[in-house]
């Protein structure tokens, strides 16, 4: 498994009991990208923030994103190319176009529907409040990700029961040997 993971949290941040707060602990080399507001997010901000997140690695990292963290990754890579990126693991994407969806979020207000430039898997639930699972269809099939539904998993984070997640860890290496292989065949 990779060494170099950026975690980064959606609207109102990761608590204690979130599966990236856990990851973190259990990894101190992974890196959370900390925007200066996590509660009111300006889009161009947070890209900005994420864009020298990347560009200060030392080598391409993965990103492991959750919610408006998966939002913010496809707005990157549609604003600054998406380059330096090792791969994406992006958890229940939140639909920033719902029209339920927090006003905090509004300034993320659409959904950048590019393909990925890099390796990437959208990890859905089915009763996510967040997002339909159709949307999350679409949004994996858009950026080109590899869809994995995960069930009945409510918004995949410490509130749904996803603290510590093995079973969500155990899928990051499948990025790392997927960007071996893009690079190995000179696709970077």
């Amino acid at each position: 498994m990779s060494d170099n993971v950026l975690t980064i949290p959606g609207l109102w941040n990761s608590g204690p009991l979130h599966w990236q707060t856990h990851w973190e602990k259990t990894h101190p080399s992974w890196t959370r990208v900390q925007q200066r507001d996590f509660d009111r997010p300006d889009r161009d901000e947070w890209v900005a923030t994420l864009d020298d997140a990347v560009r200060s690695q030392p080598a391409p990292p993965i990103l492991a994103a959750h919610s408006l963290g998966c939002s913010l990754v496809a707005q990157w890579a549609k604003d600054r190319g998406g380059r330096g990126v090792a791969g994406a693991f992006l958890v229940a994407p939140s639909d920033v176009e719902a029209p339920d969806y927090p006003i905090e979020g509004r300034s993320f207000s659409s959904m950048p529907l590019v393909r990925l430039p890099f390796p990437s898997i959208v990890v859905a639930s089915t009763d996510d409040q967040y997002v339909s699972l159709a949307r999350a269809e679409e949004f994996a099939r858009a950026w080109g990700s590899e869809l994995r539904v995960i069930g009945a998993a409510g918004h995949i984070n410490g509130a749904s029961g996803y603290g510590p997640w093995p079973e969500g860890a155990a899928m990051l290496p499948a990025l790392t040997r997927a960007w071996q292989s893009k690079r190995a065949a000179g696709n970077v």
